[in-house]
């Protein structure tokens, strides 16, 4: 047989054209990545030149924020005015004449004052603090705070049992006098002003 080929042996060559369909495949996943690469970059100048949606972002992040409005405090419900709240005012020390001087300070300050004298036997000599506040249970975010601002460092308690709405102030060791004037007015007003609850949510 001549020409080309030579037959060597007792097999002959086969004659097939070498296969393209890898280079293919190569060649069109090559320009699928080109024409992805290429539409990437189209959008990326798109948004480049319209401000890429943040308009739409903008007027849509208004409706994620809360409303900010100050809301009251829970503190911030009806706190009844010195004139409403009587208070029984007890000496428990060894020095005569603090609970009339007490209690005629009060009066001028507005508070009602029910009876003055010695503190009761469980604690007569027993408080050595400035003093001790009591009331119902019901007294304590209410008149017990109303009267707390006359007289800061006392400690505030509450009765289950005790009935009525009247207040004791139970004059201790410590006591020097009552919270000056002008200083008790301004804790008044800030017990009695509500204030505005934070924003829950930063960047609004």
């Amino acid at each position: 047989m001549g020409g080309k080929y030579r037959i060597k042996g007792n097999k002959y060559p086969r004659m097939r054209r070498p296969r393209r369909r890898g280079r293919l495949v190569v060649l069109v996943v090559a320009s699928a990545a080109v024409l992805g690469v290429g539409g990437w970059g189209t959008l990326q100048l798109i948004d480049v030149f319209t401000g890429g949606g943040r308009e739409a972002s903008a007027a849509g992040s208004g409706t994620d924020c809360p409303d900010t409005k100050a809301s009251p405090s829970p503190r911030a419900k009806a706190l009844p005015e010195p004139r409403a709240i009587t208070v029984n005012v007890l000496n428990a020390t060894t020095r005569g004449g603090l609970a009339k001087k007490t209690a005629d300070e009060l009066k001028k300050r507005g508070f009602k004052i029910g009876d003055v004298g010695n503190a009761p036997q469980r604690y007569d000599k027993k408080v050595k603090g400035t003093g001790v506040l009591l009331g119902p249970a019901s007294a304590l975010h209410t008149s017990l705070q109303v009267l707390g601002t006359q007289l800061p460092g006392a400690e505030r308690r509450t009765e289950a049992a005790r009935k009525g709405t009247d207040l004791d102030l139970v004059i201790g060791d410590g006591f020097k006098e009552l919270a000056k004037k002008p200083d008790a007015d301004r804790a008044l007003t800030e017990l009695a002003t509500p204030e505005p609850a934070p924003s829950s949510k930063k960047g609004c």
